[in-house]
């Protein structure tokens, strides 16, 4: 990192590359389904067909993450991030020249690969570098995911109107990646010489509990994931255009970063976080519920829930994941493993969602779907009590076991 000479300054600049790392993550996906009745036209995609424009790129932030602590071991993390984010600019870059749907596929998957490296380092440059403020951090960063989604929904159909062209409405998403290498190339801490040990990766999925943490955060985004795909369809299936759609997408996602920013900052009060979680929870019940049952009755209102539902969900499933183990790298590494297997689960819904679509002529089974997934998040939420944190995560003869 270059040198700042106030200490202050430099923390509160470093928060403003945290803030627009995450903020290039989300773009990407949430302004394909504003633009979907383009793409379709022009591609020949079928419902399936454009469900693999987010099941892909998920699949591959499942994957990579598993790969997040040897990255990071190897390329040290500040390099694995600028790699990243210039891997996300060229995919989005690409999208102008992408005729066919096989093409776009392409540059969905390339997307994806540069999200997936960065999403498997950088929780742990934030409890690196914001040991105090882990939580309050980790909601910036969760809460600016979300902000990020909502200008790609809301800006995606505007500037494709403008330009007369869907690619065009895919590919700005180029310029705040290009912004935010520059920031993190400055901002970002230098990696050290010497990186610290970490676990092996079999070390830790021995532990039930990195598992039970897997299950929890694919369920939970498994609902962000046929949300961000078939939302604006939905309402576009029922007259809406296209413009109407991505500001109800852009309405839901603002729930989110509202509330991945506000309520783990609530939920820093104690160590406890599953009331929060549980209250996450009931709020994406009720919007679901709500697009199932009366999608027409009032719209607004459940985008709204489901936003702040998964929105405050993701960024507590991070916390939670941090809090199991103290020394940054290791957290890092617990929190990557929660994303991949987590990623790989949460790929799969926008696909059934597009297969119940075909079979019934509605969404409402998806988001039924989504609804139960969420009760069965609330279940095993119980065992997340963090006076097992320890116990869940302790290795036998380990340092890390006597330190937690």
């Amino acid at each position: 990192m270059t040198r700042i000479e106030s200490p202050k300054l430099a923390g509160w600049l470093l928060l403003g590359a945290v803030a627009m790392v995450g903020l290039n993550l989300r773009p990407f996906l949430t302004a394909v389904g504003p633009l979907a009745s383009g793409i379709r036209h022009d591609t020949g995609l079928d419902l399936q067909g454009m469900a693999l424009l987010t099941l892909v790129p998920m699949l591959l932030m499942g994957v990579f993450a598993f790969a997040g602590p040897y990255l990071q071991r190897i390329l040290g993390a500040r390099r694995a991030v600028l790699v990243a984010l210039a891997i996300l600019g060229v995919g989005s870059l690409l999208r102008l020249f992408a005729g066919t749907g096989a093409a776009l596929l392409g540059t969905a998957a390339l997307c994806g690969l540069g999200v997936a490296i960065v999403q498997a380092v950088f929780p742990g440059i934030i409890k690196q570098q914001f040991p105090q403020r882990v939580t309050a951090v980790t909601g910036l960063y969760s809460s600016m995911l979300m902000v990020g989604g909502a200008l790609g929904a809301q800006i995606a159909p505007i500037v494709a109107t403008v330009s007369g062209s869907w690619r065009v409405g895919l590919a700005w998403i180029a310029l705040p990646a290009v912004v935010a290498i520059a920031m993190a190339a400055r901002l970002l801490p230098r990696d050290p010489t010497e990186r610290p040990l970490q676990q092996p990766i079999s070390t830790l999925l021995k532990r039930p509990r990195t598992w039970l943490l897997m299950a929890c955060f694919g369920l939970v985004n498994g609902g962000y994931s046929s949300i961000v795909a078939w939302l604006a369809p939905a309402y576009q299936e029922a007259g809406w255009s296209g413009a109407a759609s991505g500001g109800l997408m852009a309405i839901m996602a603002a729930s989110q970063a509202v509330a991945a920013l506000l309520v783990p900052m609530l939920a820093a009060r104690g160590l406890d976080r599953r009331p929060w979680i549980w209250l996450a929870l009931s709020m994406q019940i009720a919007g679901f519920a709500g697009l199932g049952l009366w999608p027409v009755a009032a719209p607004v209102l459940w985008a709204v829930l489901v936003g702040a539902g998964l929105g405050s969900g993701f960024a507590l499933l991070m916390v939670v994941a941090l809090d199991h183990l103290r020394d940054p790298a290791q957290a890092g590494a617990l929190s990557a493993l929660m994303q991949g297997g987590g990623f790989l689960i949460a790929a799969i819904p926008p696909w059934i969602v597009a297969v119940a679509h075909d079979l019934t002529g509605s969404f409402a089974a998806g988001w039924f779907l989504h609804l139960g997934c969420a009760a069965l998040v609330a279940v095993l939420v119980v065992r997340l009590a963090p006076e097992g944190y320890a116990t869940s995560m302790r290795v036998a003869g380990s340092a890390e076991a006597k330190a937690v």
